[in-house]
C-alpha cells in the first residue's frame, strides 16, 4: 500500500515544520556547522535541521514539538508524551529517574534491555529480580508471569514500582493486564519498555498496546517497528502513580540539549501515519508473515514460533531440529543482502515491519529454504540459552559497586566477586552480570556459551572474556 508523506503534514506539525525549512532553503547562522553545504562531507548531512533555529525558532515559540507530543499522547491514550532522540534508551533512564529515590527498591524483569539496569544506577534504585517463563519447546523466554511478580511484591512491600520489558526481543509477548493488576493491587506502577511494541494495538490482529492494557508508563521505539529516523523514540504515561512534573525533569535532565529536527519530525510523520494508515498498513503484514510461517513450517525440524504468545509481525526460527548453525545461515543471508535482527547457533530472528512487503518476504523465504537445506545437519536438542535462565544474585546495589574501586582479574577468578561492569551477549543485549551481582560460575558459563553460540559480548571491558572487572577488595 503506497502512501503520500507529504499528505501527512496538515496533522504532523513536526513534519510540516521541517518540510518548510526545506521549502525555504534559508542560509542559517546557526549550528549545525555544515550549514546545509553538501560539498564538505556529503550527503550525509542532507536534511540535517535543528529542532532550535529549525523546525521553530531558538526560543520554540511556534510550539510545534508540543503539538507534536500532544497528538501522540491522544493517539496512544495517555495524559503525557515525550519525543527522545536518544532511543529508548533515554526513556528508559528517564522513568528510573522518574518513579523512585536513592535506596528505593523496584521490582525488574530480568530481561530488561541494559539501558534500564544503567538507569538504576542513575537512579539510586535497587533492583528485586524476577526472571521470565522459559517454554521448553523453544527455549526462549514467554514474559514474566503475573504470580512471579505477586510473589516479589511479596518479597519486597516497600518496592516503589514494577519494570518489565514485553514485548520480548524475541516477538514473545506476555500478560501485561495481568501484571498490571499485581502492580495495582499493591498501589505501585507498571512501566513497561515497548521498544520492539510501537506497532502494538494498532491493528485488531495485534496485541493490546501496554498503556491499553492498564500500564502507567510506556517507552517505546519509533525507529524499530515505525518508520522512523533511528534514535526516534516515544515516553508516555498517565498520570496518577506517575508524577507528570517529575517525568518531565527526568527527560529533561538526560536528553540532550540539540536534538536533531529529522528524528523528530521522523516520530510526528510515523505517528500521524500509524492513525491514518496503521491498520491497513499492517493488515497487510500480518498476512504476509503468517503466510511465510506457514511456508517455513514445512521445513523439517525448524520450529516457527507462533501463536497468541507471538507478536504477529514477527519471525522467529529455532533451528536446533534442522542441525543448521545460524550464524552460517546468517552468513548467506548477508551474502544475499537481506541481513538479519539477530542470529545465533540456535535462533534467527526477522524484524518485519509495515514497511515491509510480501514480495520481499517471499524473497527471504526463499533464502532461508535454500541456506537451512545447505547447512542442515544433525539435529541436537533444544536447550534454553543461559542468557535468559540466570539467577543473579545481589551483593551491593548497582550505584555503589559502579562507582566503587574496582580490578581486573582473570576470569575464573572473578567466581565470589562482586561485578564492577555489566556484560551482555548481543544480540539480545540482555544483562548476563550486572554491577553490584555476585559472580557466579552458572552466570560465566552462560557468557561462554553464548560467545561460543556467536554471539558478540558488548558492553566488557575485555569483550574476549579472558578478564572481568570486580569491585576492589
Amino acid at each position: 500500500m503506497a502512501t503520500d508523506p507529504r499528505g501527512l503534514r496538515s496533522d504532523a506539525p513536526l513534519l510540516d515544520a521541517w518540510l518548510r525549512f526545506q521549502e525555504q532553503d534559508p542560509s542559517p547562522f546557526t549550528i549545525p556547522g555544515h550549514k546545509r553545504r553538501l560539498d564538505l562531507v556529503g550527503d550525509v548531512v542532507a536534511g540535517d535541521v535543528p529542532l532550535y533555529a529549525g523546525l521553530d525558532t531558538m526560543q520554540l515559540s511556534r510550539g510545534v514539538l508540543a503539538d507534536a507530543e500532544a497528538r501522540a499522547a491522544r493517539a496512544w491514550g495517555v495524559d503525557l508524551c515525550r519525543f527522545s532522540v536518544g532511543g529508548s534508551t533515554h526513556g528508559n533512564q528517564a522513568l528510573a529517574l522518574a518513579v523512585g529515590r536513592p535506596g528505593q527498591r523496584v521490582v525488574v524483569a530480568r530481561t530488561l534491555h541494559r539501558s534500564m539496569l544503567l538507569g538504576l544506577v542513575l537512579a539510586g534504585l535497587e533492583p528485586v529480580w524476577v526472571r521470565p517463563r522459559v517454554d521448553p519447546a523453544h527455549g526462549l523466554p514467554t514474559g514474566v508471569a503475573p504470580a512471579d511478580v505477586e510473589e516479589a511484591l511479596g518479597r519486597a512491600p516497600d518496592a516503589v514500582a514494577v519494570l518489565v520489558g514485553d514485548p520480548s526481543y524475541v516477538g514473545t509477548v506476555g500478560d501485561v493486564a495481568g501484571l498490571a493488576e499485581v502492580a495495582h493491587a499493591h498501589d505501585v506502577p507498571l512501566v513497561v519498555d515497548a521498544a520492539w511494541g510501537a506497532h502494538l494495538g494498532w491493528h485488531p490482529d495485534l496485541p493490546p498496546h501496554a498503556l491499553a492494557a492498564g500500564a502507567d508508563a510506556l517507552v517505546t521505539s519509533a525507529h524499530k517497528a515505525l518508520p522512523a529516523v533511528s534514535q526516534a523514540a516515544l515516553v508516555l504515561a498517565r498520570s496518577g502513580r506517575i508524577d507528570p512534573a517529575r517525568l518531565d525533569a527526568a527527560v529533561e535532565a538526560t536528553a540532550t540539549t540539540s536534538p536533531a529536527g529529522a528524528i523528530l519530525a521522523s516520530t510526528d510523520a510515523a505517528r500521524a501515519l500509524l492513525e491514518r494508515d496503521g491498520a491497513a498498513l499492517l493488515g497487510g503484514v500480518v498476512d504476509a508473515v503468517a503466510a511465510v510461517r506457514r511456508r517455513l513450517a514445512r521445513v523439517e525440524g525448524l520450529v516457527v514460533l507462533d501463536g497468541p504468545g507471538v507478536d504477529p509481525t514477527r519471525l522467529v526460527l529455532v533451528l536446533p531440529g534442522t542441525g543448521a548453525d545460524g550464524t552460517r545461515v546468517e552468513a548467506d543471508l548477508v551474502a544475499a543482502g537481506m541481513p538479519l535482527e539477530m542470529a545465533d547457533r540456535d535462533t534467527l530472528v526477522a524484524m518485519v515491519t509495515l514497511a515491509d512487503t510480501p514480495e520481499g518476504l517471499d524473497a527471504l523465504a526463499t533464502a532461508l529454504e535454500r541456506s537451512l537445506a545447505r547447512h542442515r545437519g544433525s539435529p541436537r536438542p533444544t536447550s534454553p540459552s543461559g542468557v535468559w535462565s540466570v539467577d543473579p544474585v545481589t551483593a551491593r546495589s548497582p550505584r555503589d559497586a559502579f562507582f566503587a574501586d574496582r580490578e581486573r582479574v582473570a576470569l575464573r577468578a572473578a567466581v565470589g566477586r562482586v561485578a564492577a561492569e555489566l556484560v551482555a551477549p548481543y544480540p539480545p543485549g540482555i544483562p548476563v552480570l550486572a554491577p553490584g551481582e555476585l559472580v557466579t560460575t552458572e552466570a560465566l558459563d552462560a557468557l561462554e556459551a553464548a560467545r561460543a553460540a556467536g554471539s558478540r559480548i558488548a558492553y566488557a571491558a575485555d569483550p574476549t572474556l579472558t578478564t572481568l572487572d570486580v569491585v576492589a577488595r
